[in-house]
């Protein structure tokens, strides 16, 4: 009986034309005869001398063409089995779920040979034994002298220097018997035929040479070798499968095992359906509520005002102490409040307006400017000129200011409308706002009445520029386009005292026909269009960045704003003025260029980053006071809910991913399963020279298939899952497509699903590899 194992020393090797045997031992049982078919002819029939009596081999070493092996690792004898044995056993040992070529390919597959070439040299040593017209049929399909032609064939494919046979007719009937015989017999004329037979007629009818052995002792040798030395000619090639190798012997083991396969990737996908419909219904949802603030909050420009709330000192009114306890004193602490601490100034100067006018159009081609500077205008009402104003407040209201404030720092219900920075014609009102009547704007001394989706418009806009109107009144359009009125420079509307105060001119009809007056009109009604997201502007009169631009290039070396930039006390008031004071004052008379705020509306929701990054840039390397802090009221909104919809996101997939670690457990338990299922697919690859690696990648390469399958078994039903789910949810929500499986998260989540399955199969992969390869050929 021949085992299979990795034992160092057992044989001297004599002739120089012989190869040995590796990791072979031999069971020695009373009445064993080795049976030894050599080449005929002078000098070839004594090819290996068994010497020093085998119950002392332990002290020995086995000597490989001139090559100790007492030097030799696991590896080394791995690959001398896969080149120089060929290994043919009693019962055949065959893998049943792979084919006849396969299998016969599979020592080359070690080898590395290339897949012609090995499917050439396999079918060529299928015909050799005489099973050309069964090369394309499985093991199962075949008779046993078939099969054992098939491992016949499988030991020759890789050209090994000895054909290594187990009663290769223990098996078989007499017929069959002398077939195989007859062909062994043919192939001991190219190859050194070692035979371990229990029956001495067939080895005397077969052998050249016979070692008899009894009691782990030779009893006879009927051609015993003469030793004498010989150089190193020992040749090692290195076998290694490749891992796509692995991957088509586990895919082929599992193909014939479909029922429990599909069971198997099902019930590990159950961790991942979860984490899927809960990833889908995230994201879904996510999408849903970034729609919705892409179109209600796109409008939210981004805000940089002369004044600002640096929200980076995270400060926060308590009462109490931290411990929510109240000091038991009678003393009372004075300290600037939280609020006022975070007031910023931000000194925006024209270096930064320039640095804001040349950001990338494609990122925002509107950008908004509110300046606080007084517009000088007259209109004649019924013949008499009288002062009026581009305004939507009451006159004497408590609330204007607040208003006007709301609006510079959210950017909506403003009355200027952006300046378009790609140089082009502005398009803004034509892409937001449709035309009722008249025109859209040309010149800067256009201005447009603006109205809500049922044509109603602010009464104090029209009161301001003298209409005479009653709340709820209905007015034709034509009765308002057209109306003009004139805007008056500082030098003709206001009067130097001999004191050195300035009043305005109360003689307006003197005022209103002065030959340098702009005249302004009403060119157009419009109306915000119903699928824009850009509704920014007010019902009232609205007017362009230009015209406030034009009043200061006029006004801002007029004499009246001369006076006051060099006086600290109000020129029209007398009253003292700080420094903040003194630049408002000089801003309203139109000696300021540099606007109160600025609005930057990016082109999409989308783009608002890269813009925030852009302004971000401004501000590296500058001091805490120099730099310039913006407003996102957009961003906040989006950070609160984008972070409450991650934190109900991680929490359920954190619950979901148990299932993972239970699916990961599971794997480790088939993988077992299918380890002592193939524990003889073992013992046949390690015979042909696998490594432990090896047999390790094959098992890892299974839990890499089982991972594959339940990864996108998991994902697939989780997409079709999310058809019932969104219609239920439409049904109870009216809200349509929620749950989306992210492709990308679907990828992920196969990757995950291969990683963590594979993990749980690598300890009994690892198991595998381990066995002894002639335990692991005796098993069931």
């Amino acid at each position: 009986m021949l085992e299979l194992k990795n034992i160092k020393k057992h044989y001297h090797v004599g002739d120089t034309t012989t190869k040995a045997l590796d990791g072979v031992s031999v069971a020695f049982r009373r009445q064993e005869f080795v049976a030894i078919l050599g080449a005929s002819g002078s000098g070839k029939t004594t090819l290996l001398n068994v010497i020093g009596g085998l119950d002392n081999y332990d002290s020995g070493d086995m000597v490989i063409n001139g090559k100790s092996t007492k030097t030799f690792k696991e590896g080394d004898w791995d690959a001398y089995r896969n080149n120089s044995i060929g290994f043919v056993f009693q019962s055949y040992n065959l893998i049943s779920h792979l084919g006849i070529i396969d299998n016969v390919e599979l020592g080359m597959t070690l080898s590395g040979v290339s897949k012609e070439e090995k499917t050439k040299k396999a079918e060529d040593a299928l015909r050799r034994v005489g099973l050309g017209e069964h090369m394309h049929k499985r093991p199962n399909q075949l008779s046993g002298g078939q099969m054992q032609r098939v491992a016949i064939a499988r030991a020759l494919a890789n050209d090994p220097d000895i054909l290594l046979c187990d009663e290769p007719t223990g098996a078989l009937d007499t017929e069959t018997s002398v077939q195989i015989m007859n062909l062994i017999q043919e192939l001991s004329k190219e190859k050194l035929v070692i035979m371990v037979t229990h029956n001495p007629s067939i080895a005397d009818e077969y052998a050249d040479r016979i070692i008899r052995f009894s009691d782990g002792k030779i009893m006879s040798d009927s051609h015993p070798h003469q030793e004498r030395p010989k150089s190193d000619q020992f040749i090692l090639k290195r076998t290694k499968m490749k891992f796509m190798t692995a991957l088509k012997l586990s895919f082929n083991n599992l193909r014939t095992k479909k029922g429990r396969t599909f069971l198997t990737a099902f019930a590990s996908s159950i961790g991942i359906i979860s984490i899927g419909i809960v990833l889908a219904l995230s994201s879904g949802f996510q999408k849903q509520i970034d729609e919705t603030q892409s179109e209600t909050l796109a409008q939210f420009p981004i805000t940089i005002s002369q004044v600002a709330t640096d929200r980076s000192e995270n400060r926060r009114e308590a009462l109490g102490t931290d411990e929510a306890t109240y000091p038991d004193t009678d003393q009372v602490t004075v300290k600037i409040s939280d609020q006022d601490r975070a007031q910023h100034s931000n000194k925006i100067d024209q270096e930064y307006v320039d640095y804001v006018e040349n950001i990338d159009p494609n990122l925002s081609n509107n950008i908004g400017f509110t300046r606080l500077v007084g517009m000088n205008l007259l209109r004649e009402v019924d013949g008499t000129a009288e002062p009026v104003k581009l305004s939507n407040d009451a006159p004497d209201s408590a609330s204007a200011g607040m208003t006007n404030a709301m609006a510079n720092m959210t950017g909506i219900g403003v009355s200027s409308f952006p300046t378009q920075l790609d140089g082009g014609k502005n398009t803004f009102l034509q892409e937001n706002y449709s035309l009722l009547n008249g025109e859209y704007p040309k010149a800067a001394t256009d201005v447009v009445l603006i109205v809500d989706g049922n044509n109603s418009t602010n009464i104090n806009s029209l009161k301001n520029l003298g209409f005479d109107v009653k709340d709820g009144e209905k007015i034709d359009f034509k009765n308002i386009v057209g109306t003009t009125f004139k805007l008056v420079h500082n030098n003709d509307y206001y009067t130097e005292l001999p004191t050195g105060n300035f009043v305005p001119n109360t003689n307006y009809e003197e005022v209103y026909n002065k030959a340098d007056n702009q005249e302004l009109r009403i060119s157009g009604i419009l109306r915000v269009k119903s699928d824009s997201t850009m509704n920014l502007l007010a019902p009232g009169i609205a007017y362009s960045n230009e015209l406030t631009q034009t009043i200061v290039n006029e006004n801002q070396d007029s004499a009246i704003v001369t006076a006051q930039r060099e006086s600290d006390t109000n020129v029209m008031t007398n009253e003292p003025l700080d420094e903040s004071t003194k630049e408002s004052t000089l801003a309203y008379l139109g000696g300021d260029s540099i606007p109160y705020s600025i609005m930057i509306y990016p082109n999409n929701f989308q783009d608002k980053e890269e813009v925030l990054n852009y302004l971000d840039k401004y501000n590296e390397g500058k001091s805490k006071e120099d730099r310039i802090i913006y407003q996102d009221l957009a961003g906040t909104m989006t950070s609160l809910t984008g972070g409450l919809m991650d934190a109900i996101t991680y929490v359920l997939v954190a619950f979901a991913g148990i299932s993972l670690v239970t699916s990961m457990i599971m794997i480790g338990i088939i993988t077992y399963t299918s380890v002592i299922e193939r524990t003889k697919e073992i013992g046949v690859l390690k015979a042909l020279g696998a490594r432990k690696k090896d047999i390790t990648r094959v098992f890892d390469a299974e839990t890499c298939i089982l991972g594959l399958a339940s990864g996108t078994l998991g994902v697939l039903i989780a997409w079709l899952a999310t058809f019932p789910i969104n219609q239920i949810l439409y049904n109870m929500t009216e809200l349509e497509n929620v749950a989306q499986l992210n492709p990308v998260h679907g990828i992920v989540l196969i990757l995950v699903s291969t990683v963590l399955t594979m993990i749980g199969g690598h300890i009994p992969a690892r198991m595998a590899a381990k066995k002894d390869a002639a335990i692991a050929l005796r098993a069931d």
